[in-house]
């Protein structure tokens, strides 16, 4: 696996990666709110942001994390690619990075509120609504980079 900066040309990609992850995993999102979402991801957000790509075998995109700054706005990988290491190898260098990292994780996402407490994030808030105002609650969540290294 390798880890590079994105490219514009990586973003359709990306966009896929996004999709089919999100369908894979927020099982709390019906499919008009990942409809209402997949814009902003793609107009609004990826183009401006900081990403990194995982690349898997043959130079297939398999995973991306998006940052502003120190905080992980964005962590997907690939539901072929999952427990595999991809999604704590790209933490692991955003940390290289910046630094300690911020991350708001879904309430009702379980299985990655138990993937970032077992690399060492530690919940430090609540948030009654995601950024786009819906009900959806977040919980914020700091690391120091101890489960990342």
């Amino acid at each position: 696996m390798q880890l590079r900066r994105a490219h514009s040309e990586d973003l359709a990609r990306v966009i896929e990666i996004w999709d089919d992850a999100v369908r894979a995993t927020h099982d709390f999102l019906t499919d008009a709110d990942v409809r209402f979402y997949l814009p902003i991801v793609r107009d609004q957000y990826l183009p401006y942001a900081e990403v990194w790509v995982a690349e898997g075998d043959a130079g297939r995109l398999i995973g991306f994390v998006g940052l502003t700054n120190a905080k992980v706005d964005a962590l997907f990988v690939d539901p072929a690619a999952h427990r595999r290491g991809v999604g704590r190898a790209l933490l692991a260098h955003a940390f290289e990075l910046k630094g300690p990292l911020a991350v708001d994780v879904n309430e009702e996402n379980h299985p990655a509120r138990a993937f970032y407490a077992r690399l060492g994030f530690r919940e430090v808030g609540r948030s009654a609504t995601d950024a786009a105002g819906k009900p959806h609650p977040l919980i914020h969540l700091t690391s120091d980079g101890e489960g990342l290294v």
